[in-house]
């Protein structure tokens, strides 16, 4: 079946498993043949367990473009596609006001203003792909 070397102590050992059968090993050390007996019955996996760790990556917050300016970033918070956008330049929105819809994952996500104030650019289009982080709108 498999075979293997170890070197314990300087000294070389070859290890050929010859079978291997619920919880009994059949394998031969350097040509001498052996049955080893587990405690307990080998378990096989079918399916890997896949475990994630959780995020620690906060939130995408809006960005000051500088801190003086009353300009304020919308940045995409996920990557994904703009399936509409429902302000134009020009516009005065309020707090909680909904900008655009970002498809993600085959979902729709509705991004709204956390500050009230005017659009001062749209820096995406409908069926645009945007990434984590790119700006889309800016207010004043």
């Amino acid at each position: 079946m498999k075979n293997f070397t170890f070197k314990i102590n300087e000294n070389s050992y070859s290890v050929k498993i010859v079978s291997h059968e619920s919880n009994t090993i059949d394998l031969e050390v350097n040509g001498t043949s052996y049955s080893v007996k587990m405690k307990e019955e080998i378990k096989t996996l079918k399916t890997p367990t896949l475990v994630r760790k959780p995020s620690t990556a906060a939130a995408v917050e809006p960005v000051k473009v500088n801190p003086s300016s009353s300009k304020t970033k919308i940045i995409a918070p996920i990557p994904g596609n703009i399936l509409s956008i429902h302000v134009n330049v020009g516009d005065k929105i309020k707090t909680n006001d909904l900008l655009l819809v970002l498809e993600a994952m085959k979902m729709e996500n509705s991004i709204v203003s956390e500050y009230s104030g005017v659009v001062s650019a749209i820096h995406v289009k409908v069926g645009q792909q945007v990434l984590q982080g790119e700006l889309m709108i800016e207010l004043e």
